[in-house]
């Protein structure tokens, strides 16, 4: 497994050349891979639903316990056939969609890497190798969403795609960190669930991988971006924002349900949101008249249901959203492409300017009707199956989950009655550009996932083993389930028939009830989007005033700010915790001439400071220089005295020369300041000799210098302990520093050397 899921970043390094190979049939080209795929993992699935799942390990981290683990069990493969299958689909629609496109080789280097990310997360059975893959999920949309970067919209829906997923990635990873540590271990079919629960933070580690859910799989308040999102191309809509990576936080609550899942905490959190989600996305969804914004707002409700369903956590509520799960896979992908191709041939996505396509696309309208018919929930599609499922499941809770799920799905059928039927049936109307049926890469999708629809939903019992697989995964024991498309009368019937009478009738009166709700506008456009926008504002307001402040190209504002702030934390550390009486000073070893020495260099460090002249500054500071380097003499270090001499000689005179052409000396801080800044000075200066003479005052282990001095002839054979140290003891460390030197003189000499294309001098 570990090869499927790292060919897929091998794939997406070798897009580029390939495409430039033969960019007429790079889809197809591309489609295979993950075809290939698709069939590795339909090898298993006879095992997987046996009940053998697969898992492979591999050393990662061995000192900290970390494996690169792969479990491949009922969940996982439902999942890994979804990202495969619509995977294959999307790639060889692509290939048409975006014929022509110069940036068709960067696309499908992203689809590629988001496409393996998918499959590492959906398969890692260790908490921080899906934590990874779990960023780059995030990290590959933002790519993808933002892939026609010359617009200004792509680029703002990529950023608050990424900005509301990356926030939600943090709390996931302080989540997961917790999980492990509360649980025993970071492979997730061994947490215990019992040492989770019975944690004292345990509902802070429940919040936090609920961030990291609600934001991936938007949730309200954080469902504002998967609409703002359809600014990517069609392909990437299908693919992340119906498929796969919005169903990563479902993933995620399924996956962790054994461990988490159960609680009160648990059931109101996620039954709460996925609820509010549920409604409130299927009544914004009949507002919209884009077909993408349409079917984005019923992808987001969708979601809704299954994060409730996973809130719930009954069997038959696990069940009802494994069946859910695979036919809105199916039917919303089918729509999605077709809506890519209503686009791409009448040159709008606006459902008030289309009408009857059926003449002029009758192959794409055939997808198109299969897929409407299937999100609508009529038989024998497998969408009525699913719903079926679902209203099972929430009949048998209570009346008001009951009520919000019955509410949404007659919101959802004229929905899709509005994006899959309306566009092909009336008067045909003008449009952009003239329709025709586009490549049969970008109708043969959606024909595709049709037929699956119909197949699953007229035979249920082909798809039951894969499914009972996959709701025993999130249950933890084997489940087997019965599913058909005929269950006689029953008040599930009763309430399906409910559903398509009030659904038709909403589409009908669709007008009159968006005129009637227009009172709630005002309030709509307060909503988490305007938030996200005020705090984007706030924060890049906050940024400028603080690069202001703080970067205000002064350095001695720089010099000053450091100083200061160093000072206080030193000086506050230092009066509480140092030992002062550790500190001896024997004045009486200091001879007359040290001290004219260094007497000699505070004179000059005042009177550099107070100097009126440039020349007067340079001089002073020149004394304090000798001075020091006279101190190294007295005190035995004569290589350092020399080098200090040089320095200073070099300095001087590199100064003088400088300064000479340097306009009069003006002195333009003010008495206040100047005080300031010599409090400071005089504060930073005490503060480290007083550290100087405690360091020095302080033994901690034997000196060294005793080792040296009795070994550097009986080891480095060198009388000159000093030279022994550097070229010996310190070997490595003098070849760094000659290396650096060799480098810096050999740029030197190439820019002296440097000639222009003339043949002058540069």
């Amino acid at each position: 497994m570990i090869v499927a899921v790292l060919s897929g970043f091998a794939a997406a390094l070798l897009a580029p050349s390939l495409c430039r190979v033969s960019v007429r049939w790079a889809g197809r080209l591309f489609a295979a891979f993950p075809a290939a795929l698709a069939l590795y993992f339909l090898s298993h699935a006879a095992g997987v639903v046996a009940g053998e799942g697969v898992r492979e390990a591999y050393p990662w981290v061995p000192a900290m316990g970390l494996e690169l683990s792969f479990h491949l069990d009922g969940l996982g493969l439902l999942f890994a056939l979804a990202i495969t299958v619509v995977g294959t689909i999307v790639m060889a629609y692509a290939g048409s969609y975006l014929e022509g496109h110069p940036s068709l080789p960067r696309f499908y280097l992203f689809l590629l890497m988001f496409m393996a990310s998918m499959l590492g997360l959906v398969l890692s059975d260790n908490l921080i190798a899906m934590f990874v893959f779990w960023e780059l999920t995030s990290l590959t949309s933002y790519f993808l969403i933002g892939f026609e970067h010359d617009r200004d919209t792509a680029r703002a829906a990529a950023l608050q795609a990424l900005l509301v997923t990356g926030a939600g990635g943090l709390a996931l990873m302080a989540g997961v960190l917790l999980m492990a540590q509360m649980g025993g271990s970071f492979e997730i079919s061994s947490l215990d669930p019992d040492a989770l629960q019975g944690h004292r933070l345990y509902p802070l580690a429940l919040a936090l991988v609920l961030a990291g859910a609600f934001t991936k799989s938007a949730q309200v308040p954080f469902h504002f971006w998967l609409p703002s999102a359809m600014e990517a191309p069609t392909p990437v809509s299908a693919y992340l924002h119906s498929a796969t990576m919005v169903k990563a936080g479902v993933y995620l609550l399924a996956r962790l349900s054994p461990a988490l899942g159960g609680s009160d905490l648990w059931f109101y959190a996620v039954t709460g949101f996925g609820a509010a989600t549920m409604l409130a996305s299927a009544w914004q969804a009949l507002h919209q008249t884009d077909l993408k914004k349409l079917l984005a707002y019923s992808t987001v409700s969708v979601l809704g249901a299954l994060t409730m369903l996973m809130g719930l956590g009954s069997a038959l509520a696990v069940q009802a959203a494994m069946v859910f799960l695979l036919a809105h896979v199916l039917y919303k992908a089918a729509l999605f492409l077709v809506a890519g191709a209503i686009d791409h041939e009448t040159g709008t996505r606006d459902v008030r300017l289309l009408g009857g396509l059926r003449k002029t696309m009758p192959l794409v309208c055939a997808g198109a009707a299969v897929g409407a018919l299937s999100m609508a929930g009529l038989p024998p599609f497998f969408g009525f199956v699913g719903k079926e499922q679902l209203y099972e499941a929430l009949t048998h809770e209570n009346a008001l989950v009951t009520a919000v799920g019955a509410l949404a799905s007659m919101l959802l059928l004229a929905v899709a009655w509005l994006a899959g039927v309306r566009p092909f049936t009336g008067a045909e109307t003008h449009t952009p550009k003239h329709p025709h049926d586009p490549p049969w890469s970008m109708w043969m999708g959606p024909v595709f996932l049709g037929c699956l629809s119909v197949v699953f939903g007229s035979m249920p019992a082909l798809a039951e083993g894969l499914l009972s697989a996959a709701a025993g995964s999130v249950l933890a024991r084997p489940v087997d389930f019965h599913l058909a498309l005929w269950h006689g009368f029953s008040p599930v019937l009763l309430l399906s028939l409910a559903t398509f009478a009030a659904g038709a009738l909403l589409y009908r009166k669709r007008a009159e009830l968006l005129r009637a709700a227009e009172f709630a506008l005002p309030a709509a456009r307060r909503g988490p989007s305007h938030w996200y926008a005020l705090w984007l504002r706030s924060l890049n307001w906050s940024a400028v005033t603080q690069t202001r402040w703080l970067q205000n190209g002064y350095l001695r504002l720089y010099l000053a700010t450091v100083m200061t702030v160093t000072a206080v934390l030193a000086w506050t550390t230092f009066l509480a915790q140092a030992d002062l009486g550790v500190v001896e000073v024997d004045w009486g070893d200091m001879g007359v001439h040290e001290g004219v020495v260094a007497l000699v260099a505070l004179v000059g460090a005042v009177a550099t400071v107070r100097a009126q002249t440039f020349l007067r500054a340079v001089m002073a500071l020149g004394v304090v220089g000798y001075s020091v380097a006279l101190l190294f003499v007295l005190f035995g270090a004569p290589d350092l005295a020399m080098t200090q001499f040089l320095i200073e000689t070099l300095s001087l005179i590199l100064f003088v020369f400088v300064f000479y052409y340097m306009p009069p000396f003006k002195r333009f801080s003010t008495r206040g300041a100047m005080l300031r800044h010599a409090v400071i000075g005089t504060s930073v200066g005490a503060l480290f000799t007083l550290l100087v003479l405690v360091a020095t005052s302080v033994q901690w282990h034997p000196t060294i210098s005793t080792y040296f001095s009795e070994n550097s002839l009986l080891l480095g054979h060198g009388r000159n302990v000093v030279n022994v140290i550097l070229v010996d003891f310190r070997g490595f460390d003098t070849l760094g520093e000659i290396t650096v030197l060799a480098v810096a003189g050999i740029g030197v000499y190439s820019l002296v050397r440097l000639r222009s294309g003339k043949g002058g001098d540069a």
